[in-house]
């Protein structure tokens, strides 16, 4: 099959129009798709813009964005929450294989020490460690401080560990 003058003419038109390669290799005939698709390309005529796939990408982000946006609003509460909140149970210090999974798994000292010991205080469902260590362990998002050093605390927590 060779592409005739009137054939190209009439591809560019229909191309221009938004038509797609079915229906122009339909309308023209005896081309297949593929070749009004491969012509497109050699005639350097614009590139398709696929409006299925733009809106449903812009419906995926719109959905993603309130997704995150509640995401961020109930995680910043529940850590507003824990700020707040004055009353720590007090240490219950347990060895490892005294660990369950109500138990906080925050560890107090080095491993290679004889005072080891694991928190013991009760665990919030889902988590591993109490609600004061919680706060070390999880940061809200665009929240971290900038410690210039690991060990520091920041003073609303170690007030908390004080009054504990």
């Amino acid at each position: 099959m060779s592409w005739t003058e009137e054939k190209v003419k009439k591809l560019k038109d229909l191309w221009g129009k938004g038509n797609t390669a079915s229906q122009i290799a339909e309308i023209i005939g005896g081309v297949s798709r593929n070749a009004v698709i491969g012509k497109a390309h050699r005639l350097n005529l614009s590139a398709k813009i696929k409006t299925r796939s733009v809106g449903l990408n812009q419906n995926l982000k719109n959905f993603n964005e309130n997704k995150n946006d509640s995401f961020k609003k109930v995680r910043k509460s529940k850590f507003k929450s824990l700020i707040i909140e004055k009353d720590f149970e007090p240490e219950n210090p347990k060895q490892l294989e005294e660990l369950d999974e109500g138990s906080c798994k925050w560890p107090i000292g080095h491993p290679d020490e004889k005072s080891f010991y694991f928190c013991g205080r009760s665990s919030l469902k889902d988590f591993s460690y109490c609600k004061l260590h919680l706060l070390f362990a999880y940061q809200p998002k665009g929240k971290k401080e900038d410690l210039s050093k690991k060990e520091d605390v920041p003073d609303f927590i170690q007030k908390k560990i004080q009054s504990a």
